[in-house]
């Protein structure tokens, strides 16, 4: 089945203008009908929520591109994408790392908060 550019937006929650966008930065190449009218596949919209996962992951934009030029390539080139996604996950496991940090420094914080705040009350009664 292919899927119209209204249409694809709406399956992908992506704007046209992003699709457009995206096409534009070639990070998606979507064919074109008689009428040279954009047509989605289902493995687009595969690829276009891979993308998305690696932008909420925080891979820059420059990096996507990047990727994307490397699938087109074909198969040549799976190391190289297996290498920047395995680069891409310690990038996240790091970020993930500082996060449990920040989240433990936050959890003593208010742990000292609930020991004061009962000092007070139990002092007061």
């Amino acid at each position: 089945m292919d899927y119209s550019i209204g249409e694809f937006s709406k399956i992908t929650g992506l704007g046209i203008h992003t699709l457009r966008y995206y096409e534009h930065e070639s990070l998606i190449i979507p064919l074109r009908n008689a009428s040279n009218r954009r047509r989605y596949s289902e493995k687009d919209i595969a690829w276009i929520a891979f993308i998305k996962r690696l932008k909420e992951t925080g891979m820059p934009i420059k990096e996507i591109k990047k990727y994307a030029v490397l699938r087109a390539k074909g198969d040549d080139t799976l190391s190289e994408r297996m290498e920047m996604l395995a680069q891409h996950r310690k990038s996240l496991n790091e970020q993930i790392r500082q996060l449990q940090e920040h989240e433990a420094k936050l959890d003593e914080k208010i742990t000292f908060y609930q020991q004061e705040i009962k000092k007070i009350t139990d002092a007061s009664n």
